[in-house]
């Protein structure tokens, strides 16, 4: 039973350090000496990781989750490897001191925008089929 409450815990702590790094590239995101394409990068990483919209829906079995378990770390990597190094050491700091607060006003802002693309698109049928 060892075997299994380890990796459990591994992944457990694997999840917490992505979260983290989540938070940690929000912050990169929002400082000004972050370069465009770097917050370019970090903040599609963030909005994904943050979305309830996946590439490839959760319940489809295996890749459902694969995405998230590929696609966010790689992300991750990649916009870590664009930011300048005083950057992400500033927002992992900043980051591991305090409560991601911020990060639910960006939850906030994924969420809102995914209903108003929503809305969009049900109203563009509605007239599409409506006018015919």
């Amino acid at each position: 039973m060892a075997g299994p409450t380890r990796l459990v815990q591994g992944w457990r702590s694997l999840a917490r350090q992505l979260k983290a790094e989540t938070y940690a590239l929000y912050l990169a995101y929002r400082d000004p000496r972050t370069p465009w394409y770097a917050r370019v990068v970090a903040g599609l990483v963030v909005a994904y990781a943050l979305s309830p919209v996946d590439l490839i829906p959760d319940p489809v079995p295996i890749l459902g989750h694969l995405d998230d378990l590929v696609l966010i770390p790689l992300g991750i990597m990649l916009a870590i490897r664009l930011l300048p190094k005083e950057v992400l050491d500033d927002a992992r700091r900043r980051a591991g001191s305090a409560e991601p607060e911020a990060l639910g006003r960006g939850l906030i802002i994924v969420l809102t925008t995914w209903v108003l693309l929503l809305g969009a698109g049900v109203l563009l049928i509605i007239r599409l089929f409506g006018a015919g």
